[in-house]
C-alpha cells in the first residue's frame, strides 16, 4: 500500500485472520450458515473463532467455569464513491431474525500475483460473543494490510470487542449510539494497536471495511480504499421475482473511498504539514489517507475515524459485496452486482459465488494485488 512500486490509483483493505496464505492457484474460502433461534447462541466462521476476540480476562474466567440513496447512479459521497445497478437473491450463511428473515454470507480469498497474503478477515454471523441481548447481531469484515499484516490482525482480533464495549446496542436499537460505539471502537482498536506497534518495533498499517447487522439496521464503517456496494431492487415485487426474470439490481456504493489526493484529505493532511507527491501518494509513498497503524503517518493527517453508513432492511435489499481494492480494481460496482445476480440465479450456494468472484477477478480480469470478498445475502422466509 506504500511502497514505491504500488499501482497508483489502488489499495484497501479488511477482515479476518487468515493464517494459511493461499498459494498460485489456490482460493480459500470460509463459510458459516445459522438460523439464530436463540440470539445468545455463539457460532463462528471456520477459520475465525468467537474466542479469539474474547477479551484475555473473559477467556481465563470461561475457562475456569468449564439511510442509504434510493437514486439509480450514486449513493452521494464526496471523494470518488460511485453506486451503479445489476443483480439477484438465494442464501447460505448467517441468521434468522423474529420475522423469519435470514442472512447467509461467505468469504473467499487469493493472494493474487502477489508473494504474501496480508488481507484478513471476520465472519461472524452471531457476534454476540460474551455480551448477551435480545437483538440479534452479527458483524462482517475485510482487513487490507499494507506494510505486513500484523495492523490487519491486530484489527479482526480487536475491533468488534472494542465496539461491543463502547455500547453497541444490544437490547433497544439506538442508531445514534450504535455509530458512537463505532467511532469509539475505531478510535480504541488504533490507539492500542499504536501502542503495540511501538513496543513491537513495526510499522504495518491497514484500511477496513466493516458492517454491523443489529436487528434489522445495517451499519457501514470504513477506512481507505476497501469498498461494500449494496444491490438493490427498485421495487417489493420485483424483490420478489428477480431469480425468476433475472431484473438488474441497482447497485450503490456504501462508503467513501480516502486516498491523500482527494481535496477533503488532502486538506486535513497539508494542515498537519503532509506533502502530497507527484505520485498522488503522501511523503511520496502512502496512498490512503485513513488506515489503521502506519504509526510513522499519523503526524501527516493519517486517521483511523471511519466514515459510518446506515440503512434499514426492507424487502428490497438482496445482497451486499464486500472487497478489498483489489476486486474493486478488476470490478465496477454494477458489474460485480450482476455477477452474483446471474450465480444466484443459477441457484449457486453463497459459498461457490464467493469462490467464483474472487476467482474471476484473479484468473480471468488478472487481479494482481491480493483480492478478498464477501458476499451477505438477506433472505425472507
Amino acid at each position: 500500500k506504500y511502497t514505491e512500486t504500488c499501482k497508483f490509483f489502488q489499495h484497501w483493505c479488511c477482515a479476518n485472520c487468515v493464517t494459511n496464505p493461499c498459494d498460485g492457484d489456490k482460493i480459500i474460502a470460509g463459510k458459516q450458515t445459522e438460523k439464530m433461534e436463540n440470539p445468545n447462541h455463539k457460532h463462528a466462521a471456520d477459520s475465525f473463532s468467537s474466542e479469539d476476540l474474547m477479551s484475555p480476562v473473559k477467556k481465563e474466567k470461561k475457562s475456569e467455569d468449564t439511510e442509504c440513496d434510493t437514486s439509480d447512479e450514486k449513493l452521494e459521497i464526496s471523494g470518488g464513491g460511485e453506486a451503479v445497478a445489476a443483480l439477484s437473491d438465494s442464501p447460505s450463511c448467517v441468521a434468522e431474525e423474529k420475522n423469519e428473515f435470514m442472512v447467509e454470507a461467505d468469504v473467499a480469498e487469493d493472494k493474487g500475483a502477489t508473494h504474501t497474503m496480508e488481507d484478513v478477515w471476520v465472519v461472524l454471523p452471531d457476534a454476540s460473543l460474551d455480551i448477551p441481548g435480545k437483538l440479534r447481531c452479527a458483524h462482517f469484515a475485510i482487513y487490507d494490510g499494507h506494510g505486513g499484516r500484523l495492523a490487519a490482525e491486530f484489527a479482526k482480533k480487536h475491533l468488534h470487542l472494542n465496539v461491543l464495549s463502547a455500547g453497541l446496542p444490544r437490547e433497544l436499537l439506538d442508531v445514534k449510539v450504535a455509530k458512537k460505539a463505532i467511532l469509539e471502537g475505531f478510535r480504541k482498536t488504533d490507539e492500542l494497536l499504536l501502542q503495540e506497534s511501538v513496543s513491537g518495533g513495526w510499522l504495518d498499517g491497514a484500511t477496513a471495511v466493516c458492517v454491523w447487522i443489529v436487528d434489522q439496521k445495517v451499519f457501514i464503517a470504513n477506512i481507505g480504499d476497501a469498498k461494500a456496494v449494496l444491490a438493490r431492487s427498485a421495487t417489493t415485487n420485483e424483490s420478489e421475482s428477480h431469480t425468476e426474470v433475472c431484473i438488474p439490481l441497482k447497485a450503490i456504493v456504501l462508503t467513501r473511498e480516502h486516498k491523500a489526493i482527494y481535496p477533503q484529505e488532502r486538506s486535513r493532511i497539508q494542515k498537519s504539514g503532509g506533502v502530497i507527491s507527484s505520485n498522488g501518494r503522501l511523503q511520496g509513498r502512502l496512498e490512503v489517507s485513513r488506515a489503521f497503524g502506519d504509526r510513522q503517518f499519523k503526524k501527516f493527517g493519517v486517521t483511523a475515524t471511519p466514515d459510518i453508513h446506515a440503512f434499514e432492511l426492507t424487502e428490497r435489499e438482496n445482497f451486499m459485496i464486500l472487497g478489498c481494492d483489489g476486486l474493486w480494481e478488476v470490478f465496477g460496482p454494477s458489474d460485480a452486482v450482476g455477477f452474483v445476480q446471474k450465480l444466484l440465479k443459477e441457484g449457486l450456494p453463497v459459498s461457490m459465488i464467493s469462490r467464483r468472484l474472487v476467482k474471476e477477478a484473479v484468473k480471468e480480469r488478472r487481479c494482481k494485488d491480493n483480492c478478498t470478498a464477501i458476499v451477505i445475502v438477506f433472505n425472507r422466509g
